[in-house]
C-alpha cells in the first residue's frame, strides 16, 4: 500500500513536481542576495529617527516598508508622480531602483500559477500535495529498507539508481515535506480558506483633527527598534482626519498626526504568528539560511525522479505480475517473499497462482511489509526467502526479523518457510535459516518444516509444493517455468590458456564488447554499463540454469573478459573452456555491488587464489588514480598458473599495482596464500590500522583460511575480521 501511494503520484506528477521543484530552488537564493545586498540600519537606529532622514530627502514621502531581509523601502509623489527606492538608513536617500526583479518576477509567476491565474495555482497546489504525499510515503519506504527509523542513516546496497534514490531522500525529505505542507497552506489562505489570520485594530474614531507634528515628537515612533518595524504609512496630505499608521513585529496601530497620542493598537494573533512562521519557512523571507538549505533539498527532486522511473522500470522487469491478489485482511494464506535480484518473486507468482486456483485466497507481499495485526483471516502464511551475501536479509525483507522479534507473542497462523539459495555458498540459505531458528524461538506453530530450492531448482519447488499440498489437503502442482532473463550474445575474440602441466586447464576468455542501444545506455541496461566485480550469467546449452562468473573487465576497457577453470562433469565450465575465437555464447549482466573498491584513497588490500584473480585483476587494471593496491595471489604452480603474470610488471611499472605477493601450493615448498599472508603480517596490519580495505575472491575453502590467518594478524591490535565486516571494510567473494 505505501509503495504504490510512493510510486504513481512519483509518475504521474513527475513533470509538475520537477517544475514546482527547480522554481522554488531558484526563488531560494533571492532571499540571500537581497539580505547581501541591502544596507544596514545603524544598531538602535529608531524609526523615528529613521522616517525624519526619509523625509527630508523626499518631501512627498507616503510610506516606509522594511523587508524581512533588512532591506528598506520608500515611497512618495513628487509634483504628481509617484516614485520609489531602496533607502541607505545612513543617509536617508535612495541608492537602487525599487522595482522588482525581472527574473525573480518571472520564476514567482511560475512557481505559484504555471502563468495561468486561479487554475495554474489550484495545478501546483496539486503538485505540492503529490509531493507531500512523496515525501512521507518515502520517509516509511526508507525506514522500511533500512530495517526500522533508528537505522534510518544504515549503509545500502544494491544498483546505484536505488543507493541514489534513498541517499538522496534521507537528506531531503525533511525539507521536501515541510516546502510541501507549507505550499498548501499559502494556497489555502489565498483561497480564503482559512480563518482571517489579520491583527489590524478598528481605525481610531478620536483623531484631533489637528496637523504638523514633527516625526521625533512621536513616542510610539522614538521608541521602536528600525529592527522591528514592518511598514509606516503617512496621512494622506491635507487630510487633517487621517492618521500614521505603523505595524512592527510586536503589532500594529494609529497614531494622530496632531498630537502624536498612540491612537489604538492590537497584537497579532496566535493565528497570524502561526500564518507569518509558514510563509518564513517557504518563502525564506526573513530566513535565508534557512530558504537555501530548502532550496538545495528541492534540486535532489529531478534526481530522485529520474532514478524513482529507472527503480520503477527494473523493478517492472524484475517482478512478474501477481494476478487476482487479494487484500491482507481478507486472504486466508498470506505470502511473504524476501528477493534480492526479483528472481525469487518469480516462484512467488507461480505458488500464488497455484493456491488461486486451489480455492484458496491469497494476499502476496514482500516480507519487509510483515503485519500480522492485518491478518484478520490468515490461516497461513508461507515465506519464500531468498539469501544474500552471507546469510543476510535481502531487499525486500529489510525488517522482518527485528518485526517478529519486537513481539509479544507468535502469529496464530501456522508457518511454513522456503529457503533459496546456492549449495556453492557457505552460507546456504542463511537467512531462511535464521527466519525459520527465530519462528521457533517465538513459538511459532509450523505448518512444514524448513526446506530449500537450490539454485532456483523448478524440481526442488514442485517437490516442496507437493509436501505443502499435502498439508493443505490439495493436490497442488507447482510447474515453474523461469523467466529468462534478457540475454546478449557475446562473441570470443581471445583465450589466454594455463594449467595444462598441472591437469588443471584454466582460460582467460575476452569477448566482444556488444554495442548498446541508445536506450540501454539511458538506463544502464544489460551491458552498457557493468564494473569489474560484476557477475556474468551464463547460459550453457541443455540447460536453462546459468552459472555466473565474475568479471575482470569494466565497461571503460572495452572488452568482456572472465576467468574460467575446467571443472571435472561442469557443463558450462566445459563449454567455455571448448572455445575458439570467433564462437559466441548466450549471457546476461547481474550487479553486484557489494563487492567493488570504494572510491576512497585508503589503500587495497586484494586477495585471491586460483580464479579468483579475475575480478581483483580487473581491479588493478581500472586503478586510474594510482591508489595503492597490494596484491597477495596464490597458485598451483608460477610456471603454468601464474594468471595474469604478463600484465603484473606493466601495472607495477605504472603505478597500478603497489605491490605483489605470490604463493604457490605445488613445487618444492608448499606455500599457500594465507601463508604469504602470515609472512606479511607487520605490513598488512599496519595497512588495516591506516584504515585499508581487503576484498578477497576465490573458494570458499581459501576464504575460510585467509580469514583464520587475518584473524591471528589482527588479534595484537584489537581487531577482527568480523569487525571489519562490519565497517565494510572485509568483503569477500566467495563460491
Amino acid at each position: 500500500m505505501i509503495r504504490a501511494l510512493h510510486r504513481w503520484p512519483g509518475l504521474l506528477a513527475l513533470a509538475l513536481i520537477t517544475v514546482l521543484s527547480l522554481s522554488g530552488a531558484a526563488l531560494s537564493v533571492f532571499p540571500a542576495a537581497e539580505r547581501l545586498a541591502a544596507p544596514r540600519a545603524e544598531a538602535g537606529q529608531t524609526v523615528a529617527a529613521l522616517a525624519t532622514r526619509i523625509k527630508a530627502a523626499y518631501p512627498g514621502l507616503e510610506q516606509i516598508r522594511r523587508a524581512p531581509s533588512g532591506r528598506i523601502t520608500a515611497y512618495w509623489f513628487d509634483q504628481g508622480a509617484p516614485g520609489a527606492a531602496v533607502i541607505d538608513p545612513a543617509t536617508g536617500r535612495g541608492v537602487a531602483s525599487a522595482d522588482p526583479n525581472p527574473a525573480e518576477r518571472w520564476l514567482t509567476n511560475l512557481h505559484r500559477s504555471l502563468f495561468l491565474g486561479d487554475g495554474g495555482r489550484i495545478a501546483m497546489a496539486a503538485g505540492a500535495a503529490a509531493m507531500l504525499v512523496l515525501a512521507l510515503s518515502g520517509a516509511a519506504l526508507v525506514a522500511r529498507r533500512a530495517g526500522g527509523w533508528r537505522h534510518w542513516f544504515a549503509r545500502l546496497r544494491g544498483p546505484l539508481s536505488g543507493r541514489l534514490h534513498v541517499e538522496i531522500a534521507r537528506i531531503a525529505v525533511i525539507g521536501l515535506a515541510l516546502s510541501s505542507a507549507t505550499a498548501l497552506w499559502m494556497t489555502a489562505s489565498t483561497f480564503d480558506l482559512l480563518p482571517d489570520a489579520g491583527a489590524t485594530p478598528a481605525f481610531p474614531a478620536d483623531v484631533s483633527g489637528e496637523t504638523g507634528v514633527a516625526l521625533n515628537d512621536l513616542a510610539t515612533l522614538a521608541v521602536t527598534p528600525v529592527a522591528e518595524l514592518r511598514a509606516l504609512s503617512f496621512p494622506y496630505p491635507g487630510d487633517a482626519t487621517d492618521v500614521f499608521k505603523l505595524k512592527t513585529d510586536r503589532g500594529t496601530g494609529y497614531l494622530d498626526q496632531g498630537t502624536g497620542a498612540l491612537l489604538s493598537w492590537a497584537a497579532p494573533t496566535g493565528w497570524a504568528r502561526v500564518s507569518e512562521t509558514i510563509y518564513m519557512l517557504h518563502t525564506g523571507q526573513g530566513a535565508a539560511t534557512l530558504g537555501l538549505v530548502l532550496g538545495l533539498m528541492a534540486l535532489g527532486v529531478p534526481l530522485m525522479g529520474a532514478t524513482g522511473v529507472l527503480i520503477w522500470l527494473a523493478g517492472r522487469r524484475a517482478r512478474p505480475r501477481i494476478r487476482a491478489n487479494q487484500p491482507a485482511g481478507r486472504a486466508d494464506t498470506i505470502l511473504l517473499v524476501g528477493s534480492e535480484g526479483g528472481s525469487t518473486w518469480g516462484f512467488a507468482a507461480t505458488l500464488h497462482a497455484a493456491l488461486t486456483q486451489a480455492g484458496q485466497s491469497v494476499h502476496a507481499a514482500p516480507m519487509s511489509a510483515f503485519a500480522p495485526d492485518r491478518y484478520a483471516r490468515a490461516e497461513r502464511i508461507i515465506v519464500l526467502a531468498a539469501t544474500y551475501g552471507d546469510g543476510d536479509a535481502p531487499a525486500s525483507a529489510k525488517g522482518f526479523l527485528d518485526r517478529l522479534a519486537a513481539r509479544d507473542r507468535a502469529p496464530g497462523a501456522a508457518l511454513a518457510v522456503l529457503g533459496f539459495g546456492d549449495r556453492s555458498f557457505p552460507a546456504f540459505c542463511g537467512f531462511a535459516k535464521a527466519v525459520a531458528a527465530a519462528a521457533e524461538a517465538k513459538g511459532w506453530r509450523a505448518l512444514l518444516p524448513l526446506d530449500t530450492v537450490d539454485r532456483q531448482s523448478p524440481q526442488d519447488f514442485a517437490r516442496w509444493g507437493r509436501a505443502l499440498g499435502n498439508a493443505l489437503g490439495i493436490d497442488l502442482n507447482l510447474d515453474h517455468q523461469p523467466v529468462p532473463p534478457a540475454t546478449e550474445t557475446l562473441t570470443l575474440v581471445s583465450r589466454r590458456d594455463y594449467g595444462a602441466a598441472m591437469q588443471a586447464p584454466t582460460a582467460i576468455l575476452r569477448f566482444a564488447l556488444p554495442r548498446a542501444r541508445p536506450w540501454q545506455r539511458l538506463t544502464g541496461v544489460g551491458f552498457a554499463r557493468f564494473n569489474a566485480g560484476d557477475l556474468i550469467g551464463i547460459l550453457p546449452e541443455g540447460s536453462a540454469v546459468p552459472r555466473l562468473y565474475s568479471l575482470a573487465s569494466a565497461r571503460r576497457d572495452g572488452f568482456v573478459e572472465i576467468v574460467v577453470k575446467k571443472q571435472p562433469g561442469g557443463l558450462c565450465s566445459g563449454q567455455l573452456t571448448a572455445l575458439e575465437r570467433g564462437d559466441t555464447v548466450t549471457a546476461f549482466l547481474r550487479r553486484n555491488p557489494g563487492f567493488r573498491p570504494d572510491r576512497g584513497r585508503a589503500p587495497l588490500i586484494l586477495i585471491g587464489a586460483g580464479t579468483g584473480i579475475g575480478p581483483l585483476a580487473g581491479f588493478v587494471r581500472g586503478n586510474a588514480r594510482r591508489r595503492p593496491i597490494h596484491l597477495f595471489f596464490g597458485m598451483r604452480h608460477h610456471d603454468s598458473d601464474f594468471l595474469y603474470g604478463e600484465e603484473m610488471p606493466a601495472w607495477q611499472d605504472d603505478g597500478q599495482l603497489a605491490r605483489l605477493v605470490t604463493a604457490a601450493s605445488r613445487g618444492a615448498r608448499r606455500h599457500y596464500v594465507q601463508d604469504a599472508l602470515r609472512t606479511e603480517a607487520s605490513e598488512v596490519a599496519r595497512l588495516i590500522r591506516d584504515g585499508a580495505r581487503v576484498m578477497v575472491c576465490g573458494g570458499r575453502e581459501m576464504a575460510a583460511g585467509v580469514s583464520d590467518a587475518m584473524a591471528e594478524i589482527l588479534a595484537p591490535a584489537g581487531l577482527t575480521p568480523a569487525g571489519l565486516k562490519a565497517e565494510g571494510r572485509y568483503v569477500e567473494d566467495v563460491y
